[in-house]
């Protein structure tokens, strides 16, 4: 994870998913005492406050996802800051989108991203590809850069 253009496009995907590491679905940026937070990073935390979603954490990564990729895949059984991270990897490494974002190729590779993070665009003037909102690829790619990440 040392390269800048991926840094920068986990940065792009968690400002997209509205996440923190410590957020369950439902927590909001900048709610001070906010129920949906957890503190206990030893395992995934579980549904947030509609008691059913499980995406949580900087990502939005759902219980299915981190125990496929976490613990079956790498043997993380944590879901610390770190794990979380390495796992939106080992999704974008699955997605075949790895190397053109290491190129800075983002329009690309936010088609397939899309699939798995419902808050992205699937290109350029495309919605996301799930019905819920999405920013535009312009908020993406402003995002990104913002990361320091560089685009072809």
């Amino acid at each position: 994870m040392k390269n800048a253009n991926v840094q920068a496009f986990l940065k792009a995907i968690a400002d997209a998913e509205g996440g923190g590491y410590d957020f369950k679905y439902g927590a909001v940026k900048g709610r001070r005492n906010d129920p949906w937070r957890f503190t206990d990073f030893s395992t995934h935390p579980g549904p947030g406050y509609d008691g059913v979603t499980t995406a949580a954490g900087m990502y939005q990564i759902n219980k299915a996802t981190w125990q496929d990729h976490g613990a079956h895949r790498m043997g993380l059984t944590d879901f610390t800051p770190q794990t979380q991270d390495l796992i939106a990897v080992s999704i974008l490494r699955g997605l075949g989108v790895i190397d053109k974002i290491k190129e800075g190729d983002i329009e690309s590779s936010l088609s397939a991203a899309s699939k798995p993070w419902a808050a992205l665009p699937m290109d350029r003037g495309q919605a996301g590809r799930h019905d819920q909102p999405h920013v535009t690829f312009e908020h993406f790619e402003v995002a990104y850069k913002a990361a320091g990440g560089s685009s072809k």
